[in-house]
């Protein structure tokens, strides 16, 4: 909490309503921003200036409220949509939420892909509305026919603009001063992500966030299963301030446990860490004829192997079934298990 101290929550599932209880106390004041960014396509955003009376599921978008709009329940509108914001945002004389939009969307963009927005146009027969474009080197595309990947990079920079200038509006209706923390969770941040994308977003997405407002404090917790994203964060990665947990199956029980960080440099070597823990960056079947080949290189018992990797011709046999030529291990086994290629 504030004050560095450790407290516990816990969560009750009641099964008659399908519903999680938290039983923590809930505090009368809240000094940050939240946004969630869910893996699913989903946000949900909290900021304590908005209207006390409303609950918190007022503001959960699913991927269609996101873009389409979001009502409460007795017809107020909380939210216009990504659709209609950003041609109401670009149409406007003064276009300064317009172009930090999209100063957002080209930072979160993919890294080698010039990008343009275009005009709005009509799209679909039975919807009136004119649809945002982008202007990519290839085409003008309608965001709505774009890929998974690009819509939730687009639905990210909405709702970070979104939730900023919606909180700035309402601290000036309420008279008090814009709150400069923000924590910032995104599940599955690599999620539709092309490798290019995953090795840039998360570094994208501090560097977007710290520029909504010079003084803004982030704490960004994010998850991924995506070796480049680990890897993306090594030349930020501050151990003093920034922390690498992991969520390990044991048994029945899921723990999470903080992993001292260091560097691995590339892919194979996060993958190859005790963060994903594998034994060989391959396919399984090459995993297990390397496994073999180094235990027969120290004339280990072969009797726990499959009966096709219980002798050295065996196992080169397989290794040239599983492994390319080029591959680094070629040498070692050649040199060392005194195979001859003819």
């Amino acid at each position: 909490n504030s004050d560095g101290k450790l407290e516990s929550i816990g969560s009750k599932f009641n099964a008659s309503n399908q519903t999680w209880k938290a039983n923590y106390r809930r505090r009368e004041k809240h000094s940050y921003l939240g946004i969630y960014a869910r893996a699913e396509g989903g946000f949900s955003v909290w900021d304590p200036t908005r209207p006390r009376s409303l609950s918190r599921s007022d503001y959960n978008f699913t991927p269609d409220t996101l873009w389409n709009g979001l009502k409460a329940s007795r017809g107020n509108v909380l939210c216009n949509g990504l659709i209609q914001d950003w041609v109401t945002w670009q149409n406007q004389a003064d276009r300064t939420t317009f172009d930090l939009l999209f100063q957002v969307i080209r930072q979160l963009f993919h890294p080698d892909e010039a990008i343009e927005p275009g005009e709005p146009t009509r799209v679909f027969l039975n919807d009136v509305r004119d649809i945002p474009t982008l202007q990519l080197p290839y085409e003008r595309l309608p965001i709505t026919h774009a890929s998974s990947g690009i819509k939730r990079i687009l639905g990210l920079a909405y709702v970070l603009v979104w939730t900023w200038y919606e909180h700035l509006k309402a601290a000036e209706l309420r008279k008090e001063e814009p709150l400069n923390q923000l924590i910032l969770l995104i599940d599955e941040v690599e999620s539709h992500l092309h490798p290019q994308w995953q090795r840039s977003i998360l570094p994208s997405v501090l560097t977007v966030v710290s520029g909504l407002q010079q003084q803004m404090q982030v704490q960004a917790i994010t998850t991924t299963h995506a070796p480049l994203v680990l890897a993306s964060v090594e030349p930020l990665f501050d151990e003093q301030d920034d922390k690498l947990f992991l969520f390990e199956l044991n048994g029945h029980e899921v723990n999470l446990d903080e992993v001292p960080w260091s560097k691995q440099g590339d892919t194979v070597g996060w993958l190859t860490s005790e963060v994903f823990g594998l034994k060989q960056a391959r396919s399984k079947e090459a995993e297990v004829a390397i496994e073999a080949a180094e235990a027969y290189m120290r004339h280990d018992d072969l009797s726990q192997f499959p009966e096709n990797l219980q002798n050295r011709d065996q196992i080169h046999q397989e290794l040239q079934r599983v492994l390319p030529g080029h591959d680094p291990f070629w040498p070692r086994w050649i040199v060392t298990a005194g195979v001859v290629e003819v």
